[in-house]
Formats: C-alpha cells, structure tokens, sequence
C-alpha cells in the first residue's frame, strides 16, 4: 500500500494528514535494504580498490582531529570513500539551506529547480545542522524532548530545507541512477529537478530511490536540482530515544550510484567449517535487479553470476608494482549450483565453492579475504561487479558458552556511540580508526553498536583491525517506561512493521561483516509480541550468529545471550551457577565510566575469569558525549545537556566515557586495561605461573621483562626467557629459578615488588613494536619484620611563647610556630622559605563525584549532606602544651566537629557534636613531627568519603614525588593497574580535568610522600607505627572550589595548594550512576580510628627515601 500512495499525500501539504505522524507510512519509493555497492567496473578494480582501502593502520590515527578542523576534513573524507570507484559519486559539500520552525512553513516550491536560493546560508553535508548553528542540541537520557503524545510529534518541528545540483558524468550514459543517503535524521522528502523521488525514516540506516527517469541526460551541461527536506522530529522520534544529543539533519554522505540495467542489487556470504577446520564450504546468495520481469531460464541464458575469493592477507607485504598480480591471490572460486530460488525472504541465485586450509577470522587474527561477485553477459563481458571483505569464521552455541571458532571467547568490550565534539553524529575516517588503535592498545577486543547501525566504514575496519561486534537496531523507547497510561510500541500492531523494518534494514546492509557476532533487537525498550516477531525474524534470515536483547529482563525467548545492565557482581555469578540457565552471560552494560568511577571492576573479572558461564561484558562507554561550545571570549568548552538552553535536558549524564571527547584517555582506562589483559602472572607456593589467556595467539610475538624494585626503587631488569605457550596454556617457573631470584635475595629492602610485562616485539596495524600489552606487578615474600621506629636526638630544640603562639625551631634550619589556642599550624617554615602556611585539621568530606550523587535520597551525598557533614567545622576543645624538653615538645589539641550556623551557644555546640577528634603533635628536635590522631565520630553517621588531615602548602611547593601506587589517578577500588612505585609530578599535572569537576587526583597506598619548590625546599610526609599506607592528592583547586564548579574550565586556582592526607578513603563506586554503587570493603564506616603521620622538613640536602629508610 505504501508504495502506491502519490507524492500529493506523502508532500507536507494543509489537508490535516501528516505521514510523519503515521507508524505505517515510513518510507515511499526507497528500495529495500541491501549491502553497500561498490558498482566496479572490472574484477581488477574491485581488487585495486580493496588493495588501497586496506592500507589503515595506527598512521591514520595520527590524523585524526577533533576541533572545527574536522568540518573539511569530513568533506575530504567523504571523497576519500569513493575513491576508486567510478559509478559513485559523492554529493559532499556545501549545501544550500535554510531552517524553519515546521514543514508547513517551508518556501514555497523550494523543490523547484528554477527556485532561488541565493539568499539563503550554506550548510556542509554531512554534518548536524545544530553544530552549524541552527537550532540547538539536545540531550536527554531518557526523556522524550517533547510531549509523549504517540505518534505525534510537536507542531513546532523545526525543518531543515537543503539545495544542491549535481551533473552527471558523460560515461554513466544508459546506465540505472540511483541516489542514496546514508543516514538522515529523523524524516526527509527528497525531490529531483522538482519532483518528488522519495520519502523515508530511521536516522541510522540508508535510504535509496532510483532517479533513472527525473535526471537530465548524462554528459549534459545541464544541471539536476536535488532538494530534500528533513524533519527534525517524526512518529520514528519514539523508536529513538537512546541515551544521547539528539542532532538533526543530513549527516551522513549523500551518493549517487550508476549500475548497468541488469545490476547486482545484493549478496550474501556464508560459510560453514568442517568439524577440523580443514576447509570451509562457500556460499553466496545473489540478488539480480532487472527492469523487466524475466524468467530464470531467459536470465541465464543470457547472463552468468560468478563470486570469487580472494586472500587479501597476502596483499600485506606488497608494493605498489604487486597490484598487476592480484588476481593470483585467488583462492576459491563459487559457481551457480541451483537454478533461481526463494527461500527465507530471499529471492536470488545461489553459488557455492569450497576453500582448502581457510584462515579463519578471529578478533585475534582478523584473516580476511575479498568476495568479489561478478555478473557477465552471454559474450563473458562483465557488465556489473561488486564486492567485500569476508571472514570465515562460525559462530556457535554449547551450554553456557558462546563460541567463536570452536571457543568460549572473552568478551573485554565496551560500548560506543557514534560521536564527534565539533561533527556531532558525522564520521572521520581517521577518527574511527583512532577509536579502534586506543580499544587495541588497552586491550578491548569487542564493541556494541549502542544503540543503533554505526557508519559503514566502522564495520569494515572492525573487521580489518579485529573486534568482536554486536550490531544493534536503532530501537530504543526509554521514555515510554515512566509513563504507565500509554501503550508501549513494542506491544502496539501498528508499530511492528516500523520496528521490523529497521531490523531487516541493520541485517541487509550489514550481514557479510565478519566482525559481527550478535544482531541485537535495540535497547530498553521493554519487551513485547514485536519483539519475539523481530526475533523470528532475524533467525530465520541469519541462523549463522547469536541474538541479543537485554529488555524484559535479559532472559527472554528473544536472546541467545543472558546480558543484564549493570547488575551485581553477586548476582551474575548466582545466574551462572544456575543449572536450568543454559545461555551464557555477557553483560551488555557495566562499569559505568561517568566522571571519576570504575570502581570495584577488578572483582567483577574475577569472577568472570573464575566462573563458568560468565563471559566478559561491556563497559558503558567509550567516550565522554561532550559537544565543542564556544565562550564569549572565543574560548572553548565541552559542553553537556543544559548548556545550549536546552530543555528538557539530563545535564552531564552524556558523559560516561574511559575518554574525553577528544580521546585523551581517563585514568580508568588503565584498570580496563589492567583487567582485560590477555597474559596474566601469579605467585602462589613459590610458583610463577604465566598464563596466555588468549584463544588463538601464542605468546611467539610478545617479549617478557621483568623489573625487580626496592622499597619502589629499580633494581634490575632483564628478559624473561621463557618458551613459546600456547593459547589457553601455562608456563610455571619455581621461585628458586627466576632470573631475579639472587638479586632479590642479596636485597635488604623492606618491600620488594617484581613486575613482568609482555611487549609486542613487531608492529601490527594498530600500534608500533615495544607497546606492553601486559603488566603484572607482584610482591615478594618481606625480607625482614618491620622493627617499631624510636625516634632518637640529641638535637636542641629552640622555643618561645609569645601571646597565642609557641615557636619551634631548630637553628636556622626549620620553624614551626602552633597557635596553642587553636591547636593549628600557623606556618612552617625550612631554612627561611614558607611551606606550610595553615594546617592541620582533621577532614572528613570531599567533592562529589557522580557516583556518590546518584540514588535520590539514598545516594550518599543525600545522607552525608542529611548528616550535615558538608557543613563541619571545626571548633577547639583545647589545647594543651603536654611536654616540654630540650628535645621533644608534645602539644595536644582535642577537636569537636560541629555543624556549622549562624549562631551557636557553648551548650547547643557540645550538643552538636557529630566527631571528636583528639590529635596530638610530637616535635622533635631531629625535625620529626609525629601526628598521632584518634577520630571518634558518632555512631548515627552514614559512611563518611574520607578519614584523614588537610593543609595547605605555599603555591611554590609544586614538585612532588612519592612512594605509592602511580603514576595515574587511583583509589581504594580502582587501584589494581597502578603499580606501586618512585614517582614524580608537579602539583597541575596531579589534576583530572574530568568536565565536571569533583573529587580527583588521588593516589593510593602511598607510603612517603614530599612536597618541594624548585630549589628543594619543602615538606615530608608518611605513614607511621603500625598506620598503613595513604590515600593522598594535592591540588591548587580546594574541595569547595571543585564542589561549586559545573564545568572543568569553570575552576580558580588558589594561592595555595590543598593537601589530603587519608588514613581511609571511600571507593568510587561505579557498578553504576544512580544508585549507591561503593562495595562494602571500600566503604569507610563512621567508627573510631586511630593513624599517626610523619612529617619532616625536606631541604636539597635530604630525600623523601632516605627519611622513610631510616625509619624501617
């Protein structure tokens, strides 16, 4: 019916029926789904062009830009794609277009090819005319930006109107013109020289119309006019509420193809292995578009189909003069076995073949070849060729077990939506493949499409590059869950052919990628009858992968896969060892990487890499959604949901990335990293054991190193021989036999660490030679007891009150001066130069991150600020002056914390107490201070963020250095990847710009720690008696700066730097954003603690290490 429907009732028109507000009517004239044509003119160009195409690798990367640069580079990109292929022609460029509030406010007949449009703006396509200026981005997480109201959409839809002209070239005479968009969003109408060609839905997939009859004649100097109008919003709005900007307009290319009459319209290949591997039989479903109706028997007379196979692995060590000799690398060639057939939707030609010894594909060893699929004329003349890149590979299902190749295959994967910070929804080449180099080098082997078909390059270079897939349906309904009165469209009739549509659209152009594993149904989208439709679907068509679907629960008839979002570590494994559950569980969400998190996803893979049936998931997400926005002053920003004066609006829950948006890395990619990583080494019983967890690789590629540290110094290094293993094979050395066993034994260092990493010894495709693809870092059996440290001196000490204020020295060397009202550190001074300049106080509190706000009122933030603990101050009980010696002076101070107000009695402070914290300074004359404190908060508080002192040191204090765990950013529950270690850094450095500030810049289980200027002067501080090692970070930005700030750039240095100094600091949380998320062990319950901290003048003389040596 749709297809019958004239372009009188399809055109915006005042006649009250709007096809845009219609679920039947998605699409008119656009020809069915199908795989992406190359309409080469020879086999030999098919092959040239896959020779030239397949030349990425981590050069391309370098290239990759993310500023306004990227608009013409998206333009040259665009022509980049179609290089080579002389029946495409891109249609990139600047555009004619004007915006209007509503389709029934577009100029009259701007469609019209006489219409004059010079006053209007130019626009580039592709691109997402909001980031151009036009109307404003949006962002929501799962609310609807407009009243749900289903199918309609608002009467204020602003329309984007867009112009060009195009000529067409002299050698496509008698050929068939079609023009294709790659994706629009959300509704357009298309219209050539005036009339109305097309009309089409779904802002992720191609829309194609045949224009053979409203062009001008090929080689004419006369031009063809193309007008298309988009709708920002249409009934498809309601499938598309994935949780990011909504962005409108053209923003993929916009091509033109020219195939002969008789054309290959689409194909299909498959194989099936023997049990062995040994060979792989060939098959290719052909379909044919021809203009008139022909029998089989009239079509093969007259005509041949051919599909060929090609190792394109072979064509890596050649050079350009090889390209003579493609045609040698053939490996298989398939011929018609049957006659013309129809079986399972598809009417076509089948051919088969078979191939000797294939090489089959993995994300470990992405071996691809080149189908290329020939049709000839009764002469043997080729009249149309197209072709792919394939992989042979067979995706399987055992009990619990997904299986690529015969193998349960981890999947360390994560998420990743199509984003550019200046381009929006638009693709760079160079940027895709940045994207896959950075998922390589850390170690991530698979990627969901979420939540929608991504460009058509991303495929294949997942296929080059070698990344295990799930492609998803751009299906999502979010906002639909919240509103119980309304019908859900996935139990709705009138939406099922919508939604199907977008199914079979993904699977037809997408269906030869070998990268792909699992087709994916959409997601959060409830579960309905549509649903088991889409289901039967997709099975019926492509039986050779999985099916996913985490709505309804993850566990419907609709998927093949148990994938939860962000569910417990606990209740994953309660999944797993359930006996009547026989799918394996991959967790298509988790870790929610939003600001400062990751937190606890050590214990997640442990019990992943320890549990049958738990296969891998992966992380929400990739990369921080924060668009480029510009300041007054000409500056720029990233920008989330708010800051364009959008409403409604879900503020900066778009950014939940292991990277910013110009992907620079977070500190949590380490931990990713860390966890995913492919070799893994223990200790256990005096046995070294290294273990290749990879399915396909040995460990022939890779050079092991270890490095031996001392109290976090290196004490030597050296390679670690050890023989070729095999995947899912060991190695185990004894203790006794390693290579650093005598050095470790001649040691007299308190804690020794060995850490052994495997490098790559050749480059690959996505990274140089030398990149350590694992690093594990193990202590060693303590060569000594830690003896209890007795301070001894015979060093005068030198003191005078006067009025509050006692002044300790020692010569000319240091001076402290205490304020013996306050108990507080008024300055400290070394041989002259300012270092501390007030201090110390006892903190509980830290600027929140993300995690700690999400949970509503059981979110940790809502119970600390309930418990007033964003309000302490600090008040002095007293202060007493206990001993005074020659060498000691000992001053103990008692703090009460209490709720700070407006005006409190002595009587209703006392009442108010909420902690008690006792802190007793020793100064001696060796210079030692010894702070030794005893917290005692009340029994109702919640879990507090920290326990632990704050300074604040001069502004020149700037360098530090530190024994610790480093050199990135790490916390109690996301530590496992920072190896502990000398570093250095200097106090801007510490600072994680995350975009919306909070706490940052910590460092874990640090031992020692100094603080100096450039000269070396400066402060020393560490753990002491039986306190174990800190949490600590310094910055020139306070708590309640990086509190108050919304938006990194937003932040004011101060004239000071803020110390934290943390006997106990509470995880990050991240299982997920929204509720409370800090596993109990990283927790810090509010009960009594008791730590001591050594602090020490440093001069250039003196070092962090020789203090903290002399005190073992």
């Amino acid at each position: 019916m749709v297809s019958t429907i004239g372009p009188i009732v399809v055109t915006p028109s005042n006649n009250g029926y709007k096809v845009w507000e219609d679920p039947s009517f998605f699409k008119w004239r656009k020809r069915d789904a199908h795989v992406p044509l190359r309409c080469h003119e020879s086999e030999e160009g098919a092959l040239r062009y896959w020779y030239q195409r397949n030349k990425v690798d981590i050069r391309v990367s370098e290239s990759a830009v993310w500023d306004d640069s990227a608009v013409s580079k998206s333009l040259d990109c665009a022509a980049h794609w179609v290089k080579g292929l002389p029946f495409i022609k891109s249609l990139a460029g600047y555009w004619r277009f004007v915006l209007v509030q509503s389709p029934e406010n577009a100029p009259v007949n701007f469609h019209d090819s006489g219409f004059e449009d010079s006053a209007w703006s130019t626009i580039p396509v592709p691109s997402n005319w909001q980031l151009h200026g036009f109307d404003c981005p949006i962002y929501t997480n799962t609310v609807y930006p407009f009243p749900l109201s289903p199918p309609k959409v608002p009467e204020n839809n602003p329309c984007g109107c867009y112009r060009t002209d195009f000529l067409l070239p002299r050698e496509w005479e008698g050929r068939r013109i079609f023009l294709h968009f790659e994706a629009v969003d959300s509704a357009f109408f298309a219209w050539v020289n005036g009339v109305l060609v097309g009309y089409s839905q779904d802002s992720r997939l191609p829309a194609e119309f045949e224009i053979t009859d409203f062009c001008h004649q090929c080689g004419s100097d006369q031009k063809n006019s193309l007008a298309v109008q988009v709708l920002r919003w249409s009934d498809g709005s309601y499938l598309e509420d994935q949780d990011h900007w909504w962005l409108s307009g053209i923003h993929r290319d916009v091509l033109l193809l020219a195939k002969s009459k008789v054309f290959i319209v689409d194909y299909f290949f498959q194989s099936s292995l023997l049990e062995n591997f040994s060979s792989a039989d060939i098959q290719v479903e052909v379909r044919i578009d021809c203009l008139k109706e022909t029998s089989k028997e009239d079509f093969l007379s007259r005509f041949k189909i051919e599909a060929a196979l090609f190792d394109s692995g072979s064509w890596n060590n050649s050079d350009d003069n090889y390209l003579i000799d493609l045609h040698s690398s053939r490996v298989a060639l398939s011929e018609l076995c049957s006659s013309y057939s129809r079986y399972l939707g598809f009417e076509g030609y089948r051919l088969k073949g078979k191939l000797l010894m294939p090489k089959l594909w993995s994300a470990e060893q992405p071996n691809l070849y080149t189908l290329v699929v020939t049709l000839k004329d009764e002469s043997g003349n080729i009249i149309d060729c197209e072709s792919c890149q394939v992989g042979i590979r067979v995706i399987s299902k055992a009990p619990k077990q997904l299986l690529v190749n015969g193998h349960p295959v981890i999947i360390r994967g994560v998420n990743r939506h199509e984003h550019h910070p200046a381009l929006g929804k638009t693709n760079l080449e160079s940027c895709m493949v940045k994207d896959l180099v950075l998922m390589k080098q850390n170690n991530i082997n698979a990627v969901r499409n979420s939540h929608y078909p991504q460009h058509p390059r991303w495929y294949e270079l997942c296929d080059l590059f070698g990344m295990y897939m799930i492609d998803e349906a751009n299906i999502e309904t979010h906002g639909f869950h919240d509103s119980a009165y309304i019908k859900h469209p996935t139990q709705e009739a009138s939406w099922a052919s919508c939604m199907l549509d977008r199914v079979i659209g993904m699977v037809e152009r997408d269906k030869n990628h070998a990268s792909i594993i699992s087709w994916s149904l959409g997601n959060e989208s409830g579960y309905g009858s549509n649903h088991a439709a889409l289901a039967g679907w997709v099975r019926g068509r492509d039986a050779s992968r999985v099916l996913h679907y985490e709505g309804g629960g993850s566990r419907t008839s609709s998927t093949d896969i148990v994938c939860p979002m962000y569910m417990r570590v606990w209740d994953i494994v309660k999944i797993a060892e359930d006996p009547t559950e026989t799918r394996p569980l991959i967790l298509c969400e988790y870790s929610h990487a939003m600001g400062n998190s990751n937190g606890s996803l050590h214990e997640y893979w442990e019990a992943i890499d320890t549990t049958f049936g738990l296969q891998g998931g992966f992380i929400w997400d990739w990369v921080d959604q924060g668009l480029l926005k510009e300041h007054v002053d000409g500056s720029k920003h990233w920008a989330y949901g708010g800051d364009f004066g959008d409403m409604p609006n879900d503020l900066n829950f778009c950014l939940n990335g292991l990277l910013w948006p110009d992907r620079s890395l977070h500190p949590a990619i380490h931990e990713v990293k860390f966890v995913y990583q492919p070799i893994k080494v223990s200790f256990v019983d005096d046995i070294f054991k290294i273990t290749n967890v990879f399915f396909f690789t040995t460990t022939e590629e890779f050079e092991f190193q270890w490095i031996l540290h001392g109290d976090g110094f290196e004490i030597g290094s050296g390679i670690l021989t050890v023989p070729i293993i095999g995947p899912q094979r060991s190695y185990e050395i004894s203790w006794q036999s390693t290579p650093w066993y005598d050095l470790y034994t001649s040691l007299n260092a308190l804690e020794v660490y060995v850490t052994v990493t495997a490098k790559l010894l050749s480059p690959t495709r996505w990274s140089d030679a030398g990149l350590v693809i694992s690093c594990t870092q193990i202590q060693l059996p303590a060569k000594r007891d830690v003896i209890p440290h007795i301070i001894q001196t015979k060093e005068m000490l030198l003191s005078e009150v006067v009025n509050n204020t006692i002044s300790i020295r020692q010569r000319d060397s240091w001076e402290i001066k205490v304020n013996v009202q306050t108990g507080l550190i008024e300055s400290w001074k070394v041989e002259g130069v300012s270092v501390m300049e007030d201090g110390i106080i006892p903190c509980f509190w830290r600027a929140p991150i993300d995690n700690d706000k999400g949970g509503a009122d059981e979110s940790y933030v809502s119970k600390w600020t309930a418990a007033n603990l964003d309000k302490l101050i600090f008040l002095t009980e007293s202060c007493t002056i206990q001993k005074m010696t020659d060498h000691l002076i000992q001053i103990a101070v008692v703090f009460h914390g209490i709720v700070k107000s407006e005006s409190t009695s002595s009587e209703t402070e006392k009442s108010q107490v909420i902690f008690k914290v006792d802190l007793v300074y020793s100064i001696y004359g060796s210079g030692d201070v010894i702070l030794e404190c005893n917290v005692k908060p009340s029994s109702h508080l919640p879990p507090l963020p920290r326990v632990g002192v704050e300074f604040h040191l001069d502004k020149s204090m700037q360098h530090i250095r530190w024994y610790g765990r480093g050199p990135f950013e790490c916390y109690p529950d996301r530590k496992a990847a920072a190896n502990v270690g000398v570093y250095e850094k200097i106090v801007d450095d510490m600072h994680v710009p995350y975009i919306v500030p909070g706490e940052c810049s910590g460092r874990a289980d640090v031992r020692w720690v100094t603080f100096h200027n450039k000269d070396g002067y400066g402060l020393y501080a560490s753990v002491y008696g039986g306190s174990p090692p800190m949490q600590m970070n310094a910055s020139y930005y306070s708590t309640a700066e990086l509190e108050k700030a919304t938006h990194n750039d937003e932040l004011q240095k101060g004239n000071k730097i803020e110390v934290h100094l943390d006997h106990k600091h509470m995880g990050l949380g991240g299982d997920d954003s929204w509720s409370p998320s800090v596993h109990e062990d990283f927790l810090v319950p509010a009960v009594p603690y008791v730590f001591s901290i050594r602090l020490r003048s440093v001069t250039p003389s003196t070092s962090g290490y020789e203090i903290y040596t002399g005190q073992l």
